[in-house]
């Protein structure tokens, strides 16, 4: 275990990312908790209203990425100082994205269907840095062997290739897809070669003169969003607490 330990995190500098990794995911879940019981109105938690201004908790957040980020920079990768720099970003980092949709809304739509956002982004991320600490790099350049990566043609035709898998993927209307495809291109390109969403760009651009097309992209659609997306809200208002009525 401590072979593996110094093996793959130590010594490939990843411990200050399995740092903010494990701080950014401990801080989402302290940080609902708490939420949960303000909105319960139990418990000593109260919100931080000096002034009459409602102090939202990614206010600290940016101050904790600012700081965590400019000790990063002065203290390199390894190190005590790194460390201190890793935690304290995943912290910043895990206020910030608990309130990502009121930071794409503008609006304090923390409690309303519109807030689960941020829970998506929190799952993503985290499912995004573990493929990183995993070994896993953009564009499948991971997969290619000793030889092949002192070709620079081979490494950038590559990288083209699943991007472009993922950018189509993308245009598709599959953003989940297409970012996880940036790290597994076999995800990027099983999601460019399916049907497009039907309001997607690509199903508006290719999809306008073929009806059968866009007919079995509706249906499609349907019964994607009839099977998962139940089961994709029910998941998320267990993690992050049920949308107001």
């Amino acid at each position: 275990m401590g072979h593996w330990w110094y093996r793959n995190i130590v010594e490939p500098g990843k411990l200050p990312l399995l740092l903010a990794l494990a701080s950014f995911v401990l801080t989402f879940l302290v940080t609902r908790v708490v939420t949960r019981l303000i909105r319960a109105g139990k418990g000593p938690f109260r919100n931080l209203t000096p002034g009459g201004v409602h102090v939202h908790h990614v206010v600290p957040g940016v101050i904790l990425m600012v700081l965590g980020g400019f000790i990063a920079l002065a203290g390199g990768r390894r190190g005590f100082g790194s460390g201190v720099a890793a935690v304290l970003f995943g912290i910043g980092v895990g206020l910030v994205l608990d309130e990502f949709a009121l930071i794409l809304h503008l609006d304090d739509v923390y409690w309303s269907e519109e807030g689960t956002k941020s829970v998506e982004i929190v799952i993503l991320t985290v499912a995004l840095v573990a493929l990183i600490l995993a070994g896993f790099l953009p564009f499948g350049v991971n997969e290619i062997g000793p030889a092949e990566s002192t070709d620079r043609f081979t490494v950038v035709r590559t990288v083209a290739v699943n991007f472009l898998f993922a950018l189509v993927a993308l245009t598709k209307g599959k953003g989940r897809i297409a970012v996880i495809g940036v790290f597994v291109p076999f995800v990027a390109l099983f999601g460019a070669i399916r049907l497009a969403r039907p309001n997607s760009p690509w199903a508006r651009r290719f999809y306008r003169r073929r009806p059968k097309a866009r007919a079995r992209a509706r249906v499609r659609a349907y019964r994607h969003d009839r099977r998962w997306s139940a089961l994709r809200r029910k998941a998320e208002h267990v993690i992050g607490g049920a949308p107001s009525r």
